[in-house]
């Protein structure tokens, strides 16, 4: 018998706000442990909860982005279960009647084009964290940091619409792109700020009854998801090929180890005995917020990708790189804007920019080399002003000093010699010192032009018009 890995996820992802979601705490990462609380979100006796306007607007936008319908009314319920990390015994979060419902994503998988059904996106609070210290029993102690208690999350669901462990990870890599194009979430997995349940469970292939899931918590990495899944799917078909039985259970990645672990008995939506919140009203969007909302939204990646190439005729390769994060493809536009012509701005910004910002360890919004600087360098390219060689030596100047090409290329003496007297002058120099390589092309050894060319461009300190050379060349060699 043969089986099919049957997955669905659920994504935790924070919202960028400034202050946490029902009280006006820092949510900045990186404080001292227990910097950022309040009596609110320690849950004292007596405190009441506000809700953040900016977080329900960006939870409203990732909702769009994914194609959900924002409900009029959804409702703050209290989730009820104890585990030191949760101040109040509880966390505040949206069950029965959510922020959003009935979205899809279309990526591309491994295999090509797939689409997953978005089942809900609801808002709730983070807990908080465990800080654990020593090994032994004897000597293990755990603290509690609450600076990320109440940091807002909206939580999305898909259906169980996965089949593998790589369509798993890419979805969750596309719909980071797209949570963090929109400003939504930072994206930064190692800080946990993105994070990721797995429910996997097989079933025989051709059948349709789902088999029993487990869920495996806190996946931080979109490697991590790939190789817990796959460890999972095998589990459960080993488990069930020797005639076991798989329990439904939360279990843990040991990532050192590439296994999953069991960590608890998976519970059942009534052990958490939720209860709308009696100190939260319900949250009521009017159709004029909603669609002010979606008048804020920007140009989604994939509809950025398509008109790249429909209208500015880039391969699919290069929409595709040019549209990973909102920056890169914001630096794109405005530098065609200023006049690069849009394949040569991309060459560029895949090439020598990306190069240079790689190794100075800078993001393209730090570039010393702005939009406007490159499309000016360009356009000397186009001119005929430098050649490509003398470009790259201009551009790490620009990248060093954030000069624009024109000065640098008036102050360094670069422009490139087009005066055909010149070059032909240069030329009959070239063949009298090269008298075998010269008779050696005149015997059919092509190759040697391009050493003769080489010499033309040393002679001329890389000055030379390279397609003049080349061509008053072959006349010089072909009249001797």
């Amino acid at each position: 018998m043969t089986y099919e890995a049957v997955i669905g996820l659920e994504i935790h992802a924070q919202l960028q706000t400034q202050t946490k979601i029902f009280c006006g705490c820092s949510t900045a990462f990186g404080a001292p442990p227990n910097a950022h609380v309040c009596p609110v979100c320690l849950g004292f006796p007596g405190v009441l909860p506000v809700l953040n306007h900016d977080a329900v607007d960006l939870a409203i936008r990732a909702s769009m982005a994914i194609g959900c319908r924002v409900n009029e009314t959804s409702v703050f319920a209290r989730k009820n279960y104890f585990y030191p990390d949760l101040p109040k015994g509880y966390q505040i979060s949206q069950y029965e009647q959510p922020l959003a419902s009935e979205g899809h994503v279309e990526f591309n998988g491994p295999a090509g084009p797939r689409r997953v059904q978005i089942t809900r996106v609801h808002m709730e609070e983070d807990a908080g964290k465990s800080l654990h210290e020593g090994f032994a029993d004897s000597d293990r102690k755990t603290y509690m940091d609450y600076n990320r208690a109440g940091t807002p999350l909206i939580e999305i669901v898909t259906e169980p619409d996965l089949r593998s462990a790589g369509d798993a990870a890419a979805f969750f890599e596309h719909l980071r792109g797209i949570l963090v194009w929109l400003g939504v979430n930072d994206g930064n997995m190692e800080e946990g700020s993105l994070r990721c349940d797995a429910n996997v469970s097989v079933r025989p292939t051709g059948t349709t009854t789902l088999g029993t899931k487990a869920e495996v918590k806190n996946l931080n990495s979109f490697r991590f998801l790939q190789k817990a899944v796959e460890y999972e799917i095998e589990r459960q078909i080993d488990l069930l090929k020797e005639g076991g039985r798989v329990r439904q259970e939360t279990r843990l990645f040991d990532s050192a180890a590439g296994v999953t672990v069991s960590m608890r008995s998976k519970e059942e939506a009534h052990d958490y005995r939720y209860f709308p919140d009696p100190d939260l009203p319900a949250l009521i969007l009017d159709a004029a917020r909603i669609e002010a909302n979606r008048s804020a939204m920007p140009e989604l990646p994939a509809a950025r990708r398509q008109r790249f190439v429909a209208g500015l005729g880039l391969p699919e390769y290069d929409a595709a790189q040019l549209t990973q994060t909102r920056a890169l493809s914001d630096y794109f536009e405005a530098a065609v804007a200023a006049g690069g012509a849009p394949k040569a701005v991309s060459n560029w910004m895949m090439g020598e920019l990306a190069r240079s910002l790689n190794e100075s360890g800078r993001d393209i919004q730090a570039s010393p080399v702005t939009p406007d600087k490159l499309a000016g360098l360009l356009a000397l390219i186009e001119q005929g002003t430098i050649s490509g060689a003398i470009a790259k030596g201009v551009f790490e100047t620009m990248m060093a000093t954030g000069q624009e090409a024109a000065a640098i290329v008036s102050a360094q003496g670069l422009t490139q010699i087009d005066d055909e007297s010149q070059i032909v002058g240069l030329i009959a120099d070239v063949i009298a010192k090269n008298a075998d390589a010269v008779a050696g092309y005149r015997a059919g050894k092509t190759a040697t032009f391009g050493f003769l060319v080489g010499q033309v461009m040393k002679a001329a300190a890389g000055k030379a018009n390279p397609k003049r050379v080349n061509d008053l060349l072959k006349r010089a060699l072909e009249t001797i």
